[in-house]
């Protein structure tokens, strides 16, 4: 077996910071407050919804999880939006949440027109565990807060078997 070197850049050393022009800190800044303004006017951000990082960033919402006795509960905050806004479903134990919202203003002065709209969707998955009743699942939706409702499904007792001798 031959290896093969592999050649190595040399890196130049870094330059010395040149001071950077105000103009471009300025244009930064209001590409920040223009993000800020568009995902928090329509909602998404900042509480109660969470973003992930990187470019495929996604708005989730917060979602509580509890258990009793004789059930899960789910809870998702959704602000602003209805039941008609989000769907429910559950295939193979798998549980999905998903919702879309969308929203649109008009403004009119004097001296100018302004339309905005905006949409955003999520979707969150949560695989259920063994034992519970997929049949009686239950949805609700009330002032900007869906709850999902599964039940647990009732433990049956272990039956005694009778072993018989095969001779």
């Amino acid at each position: 077996m031959t290896m093969t070197p592999v050649p190595v850049k040399q890196t130049a050393p870094a330059p010395a910071p040149a001071a950077t022009p105000d103009a471009w800190r300025s244009f930064h800044s209001e590409i920040d407050r223009l993000f800020d303004r568009f995902l928090g006017g329509f909602g998404l951000m900042p509480f109660p919804f969470a973003r992930s990082e990187g470019a495929a960033a996604m708005a989730v919402p917060a979602v509580d999880i509890a258990e009793d006795a004789g059930a899960y509960k789910v809870t998702a905050e959704l602000p602003g939006m209805t039941e008609k806004d989000v769907e429910v479903s559950l295939s193979d134990r798998m549980l999905t949440v998903r919702g879309e919202k969308r929203q649109e203003r008009t403004e009119t002065k004097q001296d100018y027109h302004l339309t905005e709209r905006s949409y955003g969707e999520f979707r969150r998955s949560f695989m259920l565990p063994e034992g519970v009743d997929a049949a009686k699942i239950d949805a609700s939706f009330a002032n900007g807060v869906l709850t999902v409702t599964i039940p647990k499904a009732a433990k049956a007792e272990p039956q005694k078997i009778a072993v018989k001798s095969a001779v």
